[in-house]
């Protein structure tokens, strides 16, 4: 990868050099190259024997993505990334707790990455579960977190408010975008610090599934 110009990766992962010197904005840029190629060619990033041994030596990962588990979003092969490329944690509703809060501070502070995404998608199983108000086990308490967006979305929402409804599913989505790119700023003086150094940004994504392309916010 040259340091002017963000392209795959094509066996050779990011070294530190080369992450010390891109800036968010450029990880951005990489990202919605790599989405645009996956959204009109439908292709995958290879990982061939040289990608994964050149890895061995260690990682210095461009960007840390927190993504809903849902098994219909591959989330290295949306942006066209292979072995090495980003950092990728997932959780059900792609909620923040502090786990996810120390995965990405890890990712930023420690490892170097330059950009943290949080992304939503369409049609989400979690976000419909917490509109129903779906109540078992350990399920309760993180489909909880999930309920200040549906009470916002509610407020502002003149059709149904239901998960019947998909528009408002993704005005539940959206919102609980906004709002978890809003707690980790909230929640981690790390990573806030960072991004008022511009060592980094913050930014909110959705996937959107039929399309297979990503909007950032």
């Amino acid at each position: 990868m040259q340091a002017n110009k963000i392209e795959a990766y094509n066996n050779k992962i990011p070294s530190a050099e080369e992450q010390s010197i891109l800036t968010p904005d450029k990880v951005i840029e990489f990202l919605k190259q790599g989405n645009k190629v996956f959204a009109d060619k439908n292709l995958t990033m290879e990982n061939g024997r040289t990608h994964v041994r050149n890895a061995g030596g260690g990682q210095h990962p461009v960007a840390i993505i927190l993504s809903c588990m849902d098994a219909r979003i591959p989330v290295a092969d949306v942006f066209q990334c292979g072995i090495g490329d980003i950092f990728v944690t997932r959780v059900a509703g792609n909620i923040v707790n502090s786990d996810i809060l120390g995965s990405m501070e890890y990712a930023c502070k420690v490892s170097g990455s330059k950009l943290v995404v949080v992304m939503g998608h369409e049609h989400c199983s979690a976000i419909k579960s917490a509109i129903d108000g779906v109540e078992f086990g350990n399920i309760t308490g993180l489909l909880n977190k999930i309920k200040p967006a549906i009470d916002r979305s509610r407020a502002d929402f003149k059709e149904e408010t239901t998960s019947n409804n998909p528009a408002f599913v993704e005005a539940v989505c959206q919102t609980n975008m906004e709002l978890m790119v809003k707690e980790v700023r909230r929640n981690s003086p790390i990573l806030k610090e960072m991004e008022d150094r511009g060592e980094i940004k913050i930014v909110g994504a959705i996937y959107n599934i039929e399309s297979r392309r990503v909007a950032f916010y």
